[in-house]
């Protein structure tokens, strides 16, 4: 896919999300940053509660630069169970198209948020998509540009980055892999490692009954995921993968002089992905499409490998 086509397919599926809440002016975008600053999330996922929603919740540490003031949360949710700052409830029927307001803010505080949430199917959010071939469900979280607050509740603005701790419930069966490095801890229960302080519309999560291949570059755990009924085309493709990976991130550390910050690489090969990828950081999604199943051209394999690159 050209540069182009790519930005043009995200701000097509952005026309959709756009119509479900307001749009953030550069004004309010401004003084929401002179106001507050966010500390970290903390962000659950419950992913076996059905095939049409999920349940999220998020705790939010932030300070306020002029306590007693007021600002909003963005969540986009089917239903907002509860919301709480600093341990006082927030009415939850305030929610005003994708915003909750927080009021008389202290120099520190805490809000958490309890809501469950639509999967999507237009590649918006937390998406969830069915394979014909096994019948099985495959999930991965697409953020970009203004779909976060549809996974969790957040201070949905670039400029506001901030550490993300995810912990997941998934499916026994099911593999999860996000920003941060994956821990099975056991009874289909993960838990994320810490990320450096990332933009809201770089978090991800993918999960499901992926395949997985592994390798390791200087010292760097490297991953590739993909449905099972790709894993012939990923068996076949993976050396070639794996070798851009690794002279990518060789440029990279040459050019910039810094390693790369991240800990593990992965790379999820989804179904539906309205882009021809995503640049999560430590968690990236592609097209499955990429994973040619029979014989490809070069410019076939050039575009992937631009890809990769990028």
């Amino acid at each position: 896919m050209e540069p182009w086509d790519h930005l043009r397919l995200h701000f097509a599926s952005l026309r959709a999300t756009l119509g479900r809440v307001p749009s953030l002016t550069r004004d309010e975008a401004r003084a929401r940053a002179a106001l507050v600053a966010v500390d970290g999330y903390d962000v659950h996922l419950d992913l076996d509660a059905g095939p049409s929603t999920f349940d999220s919740t998020s705790t939010i540490r932030f300070r306020c630069r002029s306590p007693g003031a007021a600002t909003w949360l963005d969540v986009d949710p089917v239903v907002l169970h509860e919301v709480r700052l600093n341990d006082r409830p927030v009415d939850a029927a305030d929610l005003d198209e994708g915003r909750i307001r927080l009021s008389d803010l202290a120099d520190d505080n805490v809000v958490r948020v309890k809501a469950t949430m639509a999967y999507s199917r237009d590649g918006q959010g937390l998406h969830r998509a069915v394979d014909p071939a096994d019948g099985e469900a495959y999930l991965y979280g697409h953020a970009f540009l203004a779909a976060a607050p549809r996974m969790f509740g957040c201070f949905d603005q670039p400029d506001l980055k901030a550490p993300y701790t995810v912990t997941v419930t998934a499916p026994r069966h099911w593999t999860v892999v996000g920003n941060g490095a994956a821990t099975h801890t056991g009874a289909g229960r993960w838990t994320l490692a810490s990320t450096p302080p990332l933009a809201t519309y770089f978090v991800t999560v993918c999960a499901g009954p992926y395949v997985t291949r592994r390798a390791e570059h200087d010292g760097i755990p490297l991953a590739l995921h993909a449905r099972r009924s790709m894993e012939e085309p990923l068996d076949r493709w993976a050396e070639q993968v794996f070798t851009l990976t690794r002279q990518g991130l060789d440029r990279y550390h040459g050019l910039f002089g810094i390693r790369y910050p991240f800990g593990e690489y992965h790379q999820v090969f989804v179904p539906e992905l309205n882009a021809g990828a995503m640049e999560n950081p430590g968690c990236v999604t592609i097209r499955d499409d990429r994973l040619f199943r029979g014989r490809a051209t070069d410019d076939a394999l050039l575009i992937r490998a631009r890809t990769i690159e990028h």
